[in-house]
C-alpha cells in the first residue's frame, strides 16, 4: 500500500493543494503562484510552526508532533472528521513502535448471528473493515444476490464494485459508490497499515482497475455510518435504502449494516416482495442441501 512517509506526504499535499488563499483567509495578491492551494509556508504561518519543522511533518515525520500542532495543522488544512481519524492513525503508527497486524475476525459470535436473524424485514450484515460480508441474514442475501453471485470469494463489496461489470447497474450511484468504497479502504490503510489481506486486497484491485488505481491515488477518505443506498435489484428493481452502519462493541474490527425503508414507500412494497423471493431461494437451498446428504 505504499511506504509510511509516502502516504504522509502525499495525503498532506493533496490537502494542502485543495485550500486557496481566499479559502483560507489570506489575501489574494495578483500574479500566477507556481503551486496549487496554499504554499508550505502559508500552511506553516497559519499552523503556528516554523516552516523548517511543517516541511518536516509534509516529508512523512508526524511521529513525535503534538496533539495541539496535529490540531492545529488539520484546523488550517480544512479536514473533515475522517481525514482527522486518517491524519491520526497516520501519525500513531509513524512512531517509533509500530502496530503489528491486529486480529481478524473470520467469524461472528452465535449471538450476533441471532441478532441478524431476527430481523426478519430488514436485510442486515456484517463486514469486516476490508469490506468482506461475513455473515448475513435472508433478506442480506437476498438483497445483495448480485453480489454474492460473484465467484471471487471472500465474498467483498470492494472487490465486486471495481472488478464485476454487474456492478454499474446494481449500484445506480455507480460513481459515489466507487469513491466511497476507495475512500474507506484508505482510511482501514491508516489503521492498520500491515494487515496482509488489506494489502493483497488493494494490489488486487490496483493492478485490475485502471478507475481504483485513480480513486485510491485522490488519498481521499471517508466515514460510512449512514445514508441513502440506491440499488437496482434484478428482482424487485429499483430501491431506495436507509441504512445504518454499527461497530459491534465485542468486535470493533466489524460494522452491522442494517437497511430499512419508510413505510408505505414503494421501496417497503418491494422489500416485501423480496423477503418472499428470499424465502423461496432460501428453500431452494434447503432442498438442495437435503438432496446432497
Amino acid at each position: 500500500m505504499g511506504d509510511l512517509r509516502t502516504d504522509i506526504r502525499e495525503f498532506l499535499t493533496s490537502r494542502r493543494a485543495r485550500i486557496t488563499p481566499e479559502q483560507a483567509g489570506l489575501p489574494a495578491y495578483g500574479g500566477n503562484r507556481r503551486v496549487a492551494g496554499l504554499r508550505r509556508e502559508e500552511v506553516a504561518m497559519l499552523t503556528g510552526v516554523s516552516v523548517d519543522y511543517y516541511v518536516r511533518l509534509e516529508r512523512g515525520s508526524l511521529a513525535g508532533a503534538s496533539d495541539s500542532v496535529l490540531d492545529a495543522l488539520a484546523n488550517t488544512l480544512k479536514l473533515d472528521d475522517a481525514e482527522r481519524q486518517y491524519r491520526f492513525d497516520l501519525a500513531g503508527t509513524s512512531g517509533p513502535a509500530r502496530r503489528g497486524p491486529r486480529r481478524k475476525p473470520s467469524a461472528v459470535r452465535p449471538a450476533v448471528l441471532q441478532v441478524l436473524d431476527a430481523m426478519t424485514d430488514a436485510p442486515a450484515w456484517v463486514r469486516n473493515a476490508r469490506h468482506d460480508i461475513i455473515a448475513a441474514n435472508p433478506m442480506g442475501r437476498a438483497l445483495y444476490s448480485a453480489v454474492f453471485d460473484d465467484p471471487r470469494r471472500p465474498v467483498n463489496t470492494t472487490r465486486f464494485t471495481y472488478l464485476n461489470p454487474a456492478a454499474r447497474e446494481f449500484w445506480r450511484d455507480y460513481d459515489q459508490i466507487a469513491n466511497d468504497a476507495a475512500a474507506m479502504l484508505r482510511l482501514e490503510a491508516g489503521r492498520n497499515p500491515h494487515d496482509p489481506d488489506l494489502i493483497h486486497l488493494v494490489g488486487e484491485l490496483s493492478t485490475q482497475s485502471e478507475l481504483f488505481r485513480e480513486r485510491w491515488a485522490s488519498r481521499d477518505v471517508v466515514f460510512h455510518r449512514s445514508g441513502l443506498k440506491r440499488l437496482h435489484h434484478p428482482v424487485v428493481g429499483d430501491l431506495d435504502l436507509n441504512y445504518e452502519s454499527m461497530v459491534l462493541p465485542s468486535e470493533p474490527d466489524l460494522v452491522m449494516n442494517v437497511y430499512t425503508a419508510p413505510a408505505g414507500s414503494p421501496t417497503a412494497d418491494a422489500l416485501r416482495v423480496l423477503a418472499s423471493w428470499a424465502a423461496t431461494q432460501e428453500q431452494g437451498a434447503s432442498l438442495v442441501d437435503s438432496r446432497a446428504l
